[in-house]
């Protein structure tokens, strides 16, 4: 692709997210916003991570508007470690986002501790710490343009705290894990709201239907200063413990349909993502994919459901 061509490709693509998002970055308000989320929720609760005895590694991966050059796509990476001798956990977690020329990357390791209330509850609290880079090469798309000669370059650190109330059947918490140090008293460019706080609750049920079904309702809600609140509501079943078959969603108009595969060590899932605004760009396929796997191993490798 020639670079005339790349630069239109660029720019149209910010246009049609802008159209899309209604805000003028994508990298800044984007969060821990993917489908397959009742599975994993260690990177926007830590706490969570003490539900799993088991060692784990994580990847997930998301792409929207598959095909054109610059769009955007999200890859998360996440692992916690079990140490039971004082009933904690500890992991790391990475986030990298794209569009067109912003990217976002975040790193941040993780401790968690739990303590027992009674014989089946517990409540488990956390902190992570890291780093949160932002880089907008505006530049790029035109020079000559004055509306995109400065690009943007920061890097900040970052501190997140996580809650969470659980036993073998449910949770659930609130946790705030991007929490920038310019919101905790040094936020003298308010103009700079690419690094943003974001809060969530979470919550989540399993349910024994009968021998061969599990049902698992569960919810996600994040808040972004200055942006509108977002829910997320899913429903997945689990047949003989080894199928998931799940729905998504999402309102701000996005529905996903979720397949999950669990083997003893292995879990494999796929999620379909579109939107269902009868102004959806006069019906612009706004898709995305999504595509988990996870390792798990360990002493106790039971399988994880919750």
């Amino acid at each position: 692709m020639s670079e005339s061509k790349r630069n239109i490709t660029l720019t149209l693509l910010s246009f049609i997210l802008l159209l899309l998002t209604g805000s003028r970055a994508w990298a800044q308000e984007n969060n821990f916003s993917y489908n397959q989320y009742a599975d994993n929720l260690t990177p926007v609760n830590p706490a969570y991570s003490l539900l799993d005895k088991a060692n784990n590694f994580n990847v997930l991966g998301r792409k929207q508007l598959i095909g054109l050059q610059g769009a955007p796509g999200s890859l998360l990476v996440s692992g916690s470690f079990p140490l039971e001798s004082i009933g904690a956990a500890a992991g790391l977690f990475v986030v990298n986002d794209k569009f067109a020329v912003e990217n976002q990357t975040e790193i941040n390791a993780f401790f968690a501790k739990s303590i027992q209330l009674t014989s089946q509850t517990y409540l488990s609290v956390s902190i992570n710490a890291g780093v949160r880079s932002y880089v907008a090469n505006y530049s790029t798309l035109d020079p000559s343009d004055p509306v995109f000669m400065q690009d943007i370059r920061e890097t900040k650190p970052n501190i997140g705290f996580g809650v969470m109330f659980y036993s073998e059947n449910y949770y659930v918490g609130v946790s705030v894990p991007e929490l920038s140090f310019r919101n905790l008293g040094t936020a003298s460019v308010q103009q700079a709201n690419y690094l943003r706080s974001h809060y969530y609750f979470c919550g989540g049920y399993l349910a024994n239907l009968n021998e061969d079904v599990k049902f698992k309702p569960a919810t996600l809600v994040s808040y972004l200063n200055g942006s509108p609140v977002v829910a997320d509501f899913s429903g997945t079943f689990y047949m003989k413990e080894t199928l998931g078959l799940g729905v998504n969603y999402r309102t701000n108009k996005q529905v996903a349909g979720i397949l999950s595969v669990n083997a003893n060590s292995f879990k494999v899932g796929y999620s379909y993502q579109f939107g269902t605004s009868s102004n959806n760009l006069g019906g612009f396929n706004n898709a995305t994919h999504e595509v988990s796997i996870s390792y798990r191993w360990g002493a106790d490798l039971q399988k994880k459901f919750l």
